[in-house]
């Protein structure tokens, strides 16, 4: 049995919250926020703590879940693994890639502490299977790739936690908050990118900081081109597309199902994942099936989780993006 605690009750707390319960060979030993009001959230039974220093050395948890605001992620992933914990951590992995190299640096120069990234999407089984098919070498290379996140938000969502319209504090906005999960697909798929130019913008009028929307086109090593198109500022949450064109045939995931294209624009259905119940269905279920793969690591020293190394690209991205949409110029990779 494995001893977890989770570092911040926010929203996305709720799901990490599931998965270790609905896990058998795992018990929640304790909880952490800064806010009193928080305790509210914890489990009957489940002590509360607000600081997480004094949590991990009264409750020695075997894995800690960062689920804190992101200019938290790494100086809190850091210290707790200094501590000997291991760590699980909610995206982005960091707020740029200046931190996102010190993470990996720092993984890399503590073998024994397992450290996971919340990349979840990677584990869809859509996203399983497509990269299956694309790596079979059947239908050739990749030659196009066009990822599409529209969704919205309320002012008053940054209004409630004031720390994402924030540049400091957040690193970002539609892209890190929302959208690099598709940004991330879009490397594993496509493959390693050359160079982009980008377009970031403000189309709501929240006075935020940072920005709601954004364009980029992609070019691909082997060529081939991409297209990544996120917003905030939609009607509604509608599915995220990932759409690939290859040599030999086209795919695209919508709605959480994968489907081959054929000639006439008609879709065979290859694949669903399983869905979140609820309003917020669009965020996927493979938070579950991530967070499964990390405990057995630790039991069996398999390496079937996401680690820091391999998230380090989805920061570095979004810093190319913001450093065209600043400058108006191509940024190369």
């Amino acid at each position: 049995m494995r001893k977890a605690a989770i570092i911040g009750m926010g929203v996305i707390s709720s799901t990490h919250l599931a998965a270790i319960q609905a896990n058998p060979r795992i018990t929640l030993a304790a909880v952490c926020d800064i806010d009193e009001s928080k305790r509210s959230a914890a489990p009957l039974g489940v002590p509360f703590y607000t600081d997480f220093r004094t949590m991990i050395l009264e409750t020695r948890p075997d894995v800690v879940h960062i689920c804190l605001p992101h200019c938290l992620h790494v100086p809190v992933s850091m210290e707790a693994a200094e501590l000997g914990v291991h760590v699980f951590c909610e995206k982005p992995m960091a707020m740029n890639t200046r931190q996102a190299e010190e993470f990996a640096a720092f993984e890399a120069a503590h073998p024994d502490i397992h450290m996971g990234i919340c990349l979840q999407n990677r584990f869809n089984d859509s996203v399983e299977m497509l990269k299956g098919l694309i790596d079979s070498g059947e239908y050739g290379a990749v030659l196009g790739v066009r990822g599409t996140v529209p969704w919205y938000r309320e002012k008053e969502y940054y209004e409630q936690s004031p720390w994402r319209g924030k540049w400091e504090s957040a690193g970002g906005g539609c892209m890190i908050n929302q959208a690099v999960h598709t940004l991330d697909l879009m490397y594993l798929l496509g493959g390693e990118i050359r160079k982009l130019k980008a377009v970031t913008a403000q189309l709501l009028d929240y006075g935020i900081e940072v920005e709601d929307t954004v364009a980029a086109a992609l070019t691909y090593e082997n060529g081939a081109r991409g297209m990544f198109l996120a917003t905030i500022a939609n009607y509604d949450n509608e599915s995220v597309q990932l759409s690939l064109r290859l040599e030999k045939a086209s795919f695209v995931i919508m709605n959480n199902t994968l489907y081959r294209i054929g000639p006439d624009g008609s879709g065979e259905l290859l694949c669903q994942d399983g869905k979140l119940p609820g309003s917020k269905f669009y965020y996927g279920s493979s938070h579950k099936k991530l967070i499964d793969l990390f405990y057995q690591a630790l039991e069996d020293g398999s390496q079937d989780y996401l680690h820091v190394s391999q998230a380090l690209m989805s920061i570095r991205l979004i810093d190319a993006i913001q450093e065209s949409g600043r400058t108006g110029k191509t940024v190369f990779i």
